[in-house]
């Protein structure tokens, strides 16, 4: 029977982030150890994203946005704008450290942003792997459009399309966008699944399912979802992981050790520069 996980909530200034992995329900969702829904937000001119540069180690981080533009910056020297239907596919492996800002345009004259981050573990034999940026935009992935339905493949492999994207392990990462009354089967191929209703309301089977809910689905089962509303959702999953991973800050890895290691190398200032950024975010005391 699927199971319903409430995000917890943080307040950034203003701007609600709603984070549904890692819960006590689910440390993780096939290679997904973290979910972050941002927004959907509203802001004024002036104002607006300022995540100043910090690190990762061991993960791939995966942005998609419905509405809204970010500019991310690395120590690769990456600079780049992801807009709605993109793809921001980072690589962290051995240490990476970035930023992402609302671009200076977007900030003038207010702007609205709406979309998911989430980090995807890598295999052991990945996490030392050389840092990569990537990005996709969204005329690349496959889609799949049907009788009020519109699916997008963002990573990994669904409903037998391929994402473009590069993965370390077998992925499930679809954009689901429905209109009223729209219905869909949920691919399920995949042994670990889960939905994130961003938008709407909808119906999954015989139960109501509400926005700003994430749903552990059964393995094997064709769910069937059905929209009430103008409903935007993402399925997710994949391969189980290959083993338990630790969490800390912005660190994921097999290893307690190599994460203190990685507070020392940010701490020390070894993950290097990001170019044209002055800031950083230091370490957290806890």
């Amino acid at each position: 029977m699927p199971r319903p996980i409430v995000p917890r909530v943080h307040d950034l200034g203003g701007f609600e982030v709603r984070r549904a992995v890692p819960a006590i329900e689910a440390r993780s969702v096939g290679p997904f150890v973290f979910v972050d829904h941002m927004g959907p937000a509203r802001f004024a001119p002036e104002h607006g994203i300022d995540v100043r540069p910090h690190p990762h180690i061991g993960l791939a981080t995966v942005t998609f946005l419905w509405e809204g533009r970010l500019h991310h910056r690395d120590t690769l020297g990456t600079r780049l704008d992801i807009g709605p239907g993109d793809v921001n596919w980072m690589t962290a492996g051995r240490g990476i450290a970035h930023s992402e800002r609302t671009p200076p345009d977007e900030r003038a004259a207010g702007h609205r942003l709406h979309g998911l981050q989430t980090w995807v573990a890598l295999p052991r034999s990945d996490e030392e792997a050389a840092p990569a940026f990537h990005h996709h935009p969204a005329a690349t992935l496959p889609q799949w459009r049907r009788e009020g339905a519109l699916l997008r493949i963002v990573a990994g492999r669904a409903y037998g399309e391929t994402s473009p994207v590069r993965v370390f392990a077998d992925t499930l990462y679809v954009a689901i966008d429905l209109e009223p009354d729209a219905e869909i089967e949920l691919d399920a191929t995949h042994r670990e699944r889960a939905l994130y209703v961003l938008e709407g309301d909808a119906r999954l089977d015989d139960t109501d399912l509400p926005a700003m809910r994430l749903t552990l689905l059964d393995d094997g089962v064709r769910h069937r979802l059905r929209a009430k509303t103008p409903l935007k959702a993402m399925l997710l999953g994949g391969e189980p992981l290959d083993g338990p991973r630790h969490l800390w800050w912005n660190f994921v890895s097999s290893s307690r050790e190599r994460i203190e290691q990685a507070k020392r190398d940010w701490a020390e200032g070894r993950f290097g520069d990001v170019p044209g950024e002055t800031e950083f975010i230091p370490l957290p005391e806890r």
